[in-house]
C-alpha cells in the first residue's frame, strides 16, 4: 500500500512514509534527508547540526527566533520492520518510538506557526544508543525557552523520568581441568553467587520516581565445559531515581572483593514541568531531555506505548496519532503561557 495520495500533513501518512525508511541508530542519513526535504518544501528554514561524519540532527525554524521547540528522535532500534496498516493501528519499527511522534509534531508545528507562535522542530539522531545527537544539539545556540520532547507516554504528560546507567560486572578466576577444580578458581561461580544476592542491595528510592531497578541483561564467561572458568562478566542496566554516585558506591561495596565494576552511559533522572489540563504520570525509561538542557523548560509527552516499542509488534493507534497533533498544539500554548517574562536584554 502507498500513502502518497494522502495529504503530507496527515500525521498517519507522514508516519507511514517515515517508517518506510530504515534508520537504525548510526544509519539515519536517509530519513534525515527525507524530513529535510519535507520541511524545506513547506517553507521552513532547515539547517543541519553535525553529530558524527555523515550523521546530522535537523533544526527547522520559521521567521522569529523560536520560543518553543518540539523535539524527538529519528533513529530506531534494529531490526527494520516495514509499515503496515492493520485496522486502526499502524505497525512497523519506529511507528510509536518515535516516528509517529515526529509526524504529529510536524503537523502541530504547522498549526502553531500559522497562529504566530515562534516554534522550532528539532529532530535528533542516536537517542537509542548514546544520545550523541542530543549532545551535539545542546552545543547549538538557541533562543528556545520551552522544550517539548516526544516519547511514547500513552498520551500522558510525564512529571518525571528515571535516569539510566550501564555497568559491567567482571569476575576473575584461575583456569584448571574441571576434573580437578581444587587446582583452579571459578569466575563463573563467583559471578553467579554475586548476582544471586543482587536483590539484597538497599537501593535509593524517590517519592515521585519510585525505586532504583537493575536489569541483568547479558551474561558471558568461561572457555569450555571441561575448564574451570578463568573469567566471567555480566552487563547490567540501572534505572536511576537519584544521584548516580550513591548507586555506584553501594554496588562497589556489594561486588568487592569478588568482582569489579565499570560504569558508563549516564543519563540522570529528571523531574519535569506539567501544565493543567493533562493527565500526568511517571515513566521509567530515559530520554534525551537531560542532554538538551539549553533548550528550555522540559516537557515530555507522546502518543503510543513504550510497552510495544522495541518489539516485533510495535504499533500506534491512528486515532491517537491524530489526537496527538491537537495535544501538542495545546501543550505548546500552555507551556508558553506559563513562562515568566523574558529577562531584559542589552545594557
Amino acid at each position: 500500500m502507498t500513502m502518497s495520495s494522502l495529504s503530507a500533513l496527515d500525521p498517519v501518512a507522514v508516519t507511514y512514509d517515515l517508517v518506510r525508511i530504515p534508520s537504525v541508530s548510526g544509519e539515519e542519513r536517509e530519513v534525515v534527508g527525507m524530513v529535510e526535504g519535507l520541511l524545506g518544501g513547506r517553507g521552513w528554514t532547515v539547517r543541519r547540526i553535525p553529530v558524527t561524519p555523515g550523521r546530522d540532527d535537523l533544526l527547522a525554524t520559521m521567521g522569529a527566533p523560536p520560543v518553543v521547540t518540539l523535539s524527538t528522535h529519528l533513529d530506531t532500534v534494529p531490526p527494520f520492520d516495514p509499515p503496515r496498516l492493520v485496522g486502526d493501528r499502524l505497525l512497523g519499527r519506529g511507528s510509536c518510538d518515535a516516528k509517529g511522534i515526529a509526524a504529529a509534531m510536524i503537523c502541530a508545528a504547522e498549526r502553531l506557526r500559522a497562529e504566530g507562535v515562534a516554534v522550532a522542530l528539532l529532530f535528533v539522531v542516536g537517542e537509542e544508543t548514546s544520545h550523541d545527537g542530543a549532545t551535539a544539539a545542546n552545543e547549538f545556540a538557541t533562543t528556545s525557552r520551552v522544550l517539548i520532547n516526544g516519547e511514547p507516554t500513552e498520551s500522558v504528560l510525564a512529571a518525571g523520568t528515571k535516569g539510566v546507567m550501564r555497568a559491567t560486572l567482571r569476575t576473575r578466576g584461575r583456569a584448571a581441568h574441571s576434573a580437578y577444580p581444587e587446582l583452579g578458581h571459578s569466575a563463573t561461580r563467583d559471578l553467579v553467587q554475586l548476582l544471586a544476592s543482587l536483590d539484597s542491595i538497599d537501593l535509593p528510592t524517590d517519592s515521585l520516581l519510585g525505586s532504583t531497578t537493575i536489569n541483568i541483561g547479558m551474561l558471558s564467561g568461561g572457555v569450555a565445559d571441561n575448564v574451570v572458568a578463568p573469567t566471567a562478566e555480566a552487563r547490567l542496566m540501572i534505572r536511576l531515581v537519584g544521584a548516580a554516585e550513591d548507586v555506584e558506591h553501594r554496588l562497589r561495596e556489594w561486588a568487592e572483593p569478588k568482582g569489579n565494576l565499570e560504569f558508563s552511559m549516564l543519563v540522570p533522572p529528571a523531574h519535569l514541568a506539567t501544565v493543567p489540563g493533562f493527565d500526568t504520570g511517571v515513566v521509567a525509561f530515559a530520554t534525551d531531555i537531560p542532554r538538551l538542557s539549553k533548550w528550555g523548560t522540559p516537557y515530555l509527552f507522546g502518543p503510543g506505548s513504550i510497552h510495544v516499542a522495541h518489539t516485533d509488534h510495535e504499533s500506534v493507534g491512528t486515532a491517537e496519532l491524530v489526537r496527538a497533533v491537537d495535544d501538542y498544539v495545546r501543550l505548546a500554548r500552555a507551556a508558553v503561557a506559563a513562562l515568566s517574562p523574558a529577562p531584559p536584554t542589552g545594557g
